[in-house]
C-alpha cells in the first residue's frame, strides 16, 4: 500500500531519513473509460479512447454530446493541449437507464463502466446524447504553447480554471501517513459518492521528480493505485422466496450461496418483480453477478449462462 510506495519512491530518489516527506497528489481512481481530449487554440478537435495505450478509437462526435466536456477552454489559445481523463456514468443515471431498459424489454447493463463504454462507442450520436455520461480530467497528454505548472496538483487546478471538470475529492499529501489517512477517509464515504471508484491513486506531485523516476514498461514508476474490495462477486442462486411488504406489494428475493461483497456477507438479493426475473432469464442454480454499492440492497445484475 501507501507505505511501501512511499518507501520505494524515497529509495529511488535517494532520500534519507532526515530528508523532508515527499509531496504526493492523492485522488480517486474512477471506474470508467480513459479518454484523451485534444484542444487546439482552445477548441476541442478530437477525442479518442486511450485503447491499449497505443491506438485509441476516435469518439469525437460522441464526446461532443457529453455535457461536462467543454467544447472550448476558457482563456487558453495554446496550439495544442491534450487533456486526459475518465468518462463514467453516475450511479443514479445508471439505475435509471437500467430501469428504462427493463421496461422496454431490452437487456440491462451489468455495471456503470460497461454501460459508459457502450454509450461512448455508439455509432448513433443522438443516442449517446440522451445518455447522461460524465467526465473528470486527471492529467495531460501532449502540450504545445501552454505553460505547464510544476506540480500535478497545480496541473489539475489549472485545468479546472480552464473550465475542465476535475474532481474535488483530491488532496496533496505529505509522506506515507497522509496517504494512508486519505485512503481511509475515502473508504468511509466511498458508498456515498455519486459514482463508482475502484480505489485511489497516489502520484508524486512534482513533475520534475516524475520525470526523474520515469516509466517501467509503460507503467509510471511515480504513481500507484490502491484498490478497495470489489463491489461485485459471483455466486449461485439456491432458491427464490416471496416477500410481502406492508402495502401488500409482492417482491421476489433470491437466496444466494453466501458471498463477501463490498465489505459484507450477502446471502440474498432483491429481484424487484416477475418481469425482472424474466428479463434476467434467471433460474434456480444459476451463477449470477451480485452487486452491492452504497447501502443499497444487494442486486443481481447479470446471469452467467
Amino acid at each position: 500500500g501507501a507505505r511501501a510506495f512511499d518507501a520505494r519512491i524515497r529509495r529511488e530518489l535517494g532520500l534519507g531519513a532526515s530528508d523532508p516527506p515527499v509531496e504526493y497528489s492523492a485522488e480517486l481512481k474512477f471506474d470508467g473509460l480513459a479518454i484523451n481530449l485534444r484542444y487546439e487554440r482552445g477548441v476541442l478537435v478530437r477525442a479518442a479512447t486511450r485503447g491499449d495505450g497505443e491506438v485509441g478509437e476516435d469518439v469525437t462526435p460522441n464526446a461532443r454530446t457529453i455535457r461536462s466536456i467543454p467544447l472550448r477552454l476558457q482563456g487558453s489559445a495554446a496550439a495544442a493541449l491534450e487533456v486526459r481523463g475518465e468518462v463514467f456514468l453516475r450511479r443514479a443515471d445508471f439505475d435509471r437507464i437500467n430501469e428504462r431498459q427493463r421496461e422496454q424489454g431490452e437487456k440491462v447493463f451489468v455495471n456503470p463502466r460497461n454501460a459508459a463504454a457502450g454509450f461512448l462507442r455508439q455509432l448513433d450520436t443522438h443516442a449517446t446524447a440522451t445518455r447522461p455520461l460524465s467526465f473528470y480530467a486527471y492529467g495531460l497528454g501532449e502540450v504545445v504553447g501552454w505553460a505547464v505548472p510544476q506540480t500535478h496538483s497545480g496541473v489539475l487546478d489549472a485545468l479546472a480554471a480552464l473550465g475542465v471538470p476535475v474532481s474535488t475529492e483530491r488532496r496533496r499529501a505529505a509522506g506515507a501517513e497522509e496517504l494512508v489517512e486519505y485512503h481511509r477517509a475515502i473508504a468511509t464515504h466511498r458508498d456515498s459518492l455519486p459514482f463508482d471508484i475502484d480505489g485511489v491513486v497516489y502520484k508524486v506531485d512534482r513533475l520534475d521528480l516524475q520525470r526523474e523516476l520515469g516509466f517501467v514498461s509503460r507503467e509510471p514508476r511515480w504513481a500507484v493505485a490502491h484498490k478497495y474490495p470489489p463491489q461485485e462477486e459471483l455466486t449461485q442462486v439456491t432458491g427464490i422466496d416471496i416477500q410481502v411488504g406492508r402495502t401488500g406489494k409482492i417482491t421476489p428475493v433470491a437466496r444466494l450461496t453466501p458471498v463477501f461483497v463490498g465489505g459484507v456477507t450477502v446471502s440474498n438479493a432483491t429481484l424487484h418483480n416477475e418481469d425482472y426475473i424474466r428479463a434476467l432469464g434467471l433460474m434456480i442454480g444459476d451463477t449470477v453477478i451480485v452487486r452491492r454499492a452504497g447501502d443499497v440492497i444487494p442486486q443481481i445484475v447479470a446471469v452467467l449462462p
